[in-house]
């Protein structure tokens, strides 16, 4: 019996693995919006966006455009901090976001558009705060939905 279960068990999980290897090979090319979460409380979506951003699948490459919460970290790069200080590392420049706060206010804060190697599973993402510090993070990019 503990045999039978152990081997479903390994069937369940590698359906659930091949699942979620379709979905990611069958976004096509379009817009969506997806989460995008981090392993730190510092570096997060603007809470305006719960936790979401826009995913842009073109010709099978896929790009995420995320809003932070303020304008304290700098630069990003798709990889590890120790790649983003070498010299000539294509660094991830920030767009200027005007962010529609539910009290009336606005304000800005910086957005990026981040290269997506995988759709739910995670992956380097080193940042630059105001310090002049690089920082390791783990990102994951999960759940796209078609925009409206």
């Amino acid at each position: 019996m503990k045999r039978f279960i152990a081997s479903a068990l390994v069937v369940a999980l590698a359906l659930m693995a091949l699942v979620a290897l379709a979905e990611t090979a069958a976004l096509e090319d379009g817009v969506y919006t997806a989460t995008f979460t981090t392993d730190n409380s510092m570096f997060h979506v603007n809470e305006m966006y719960d936790d979401k951003g826009t995913l842009t699948v073109q010709d099978g490459q896929m790009t995420i455009h995320v809003t932070l919460a303020s304008k304290n970290i700098v630069n990003l790069f798709p990889g590890l901090a120790a790649d983003a200080e070498q010299e000539g590392a294509a660094l991830l420049e920030p767009t200027v976001d005007t962010v529609d706060y539910n009290d009336g206010t606005t304000g800005d804060a910086y957005g990026f558009d981040i290269p997506v190697p995988v759709i739910g599973e995670e992956f380097d993402v080193a940042l630059l705060g105001k310090k002049g510090k690089w920082y390791d993070h783990k990102v994951v990019v999960s759940d796209p939905v078609p925009a409206e």
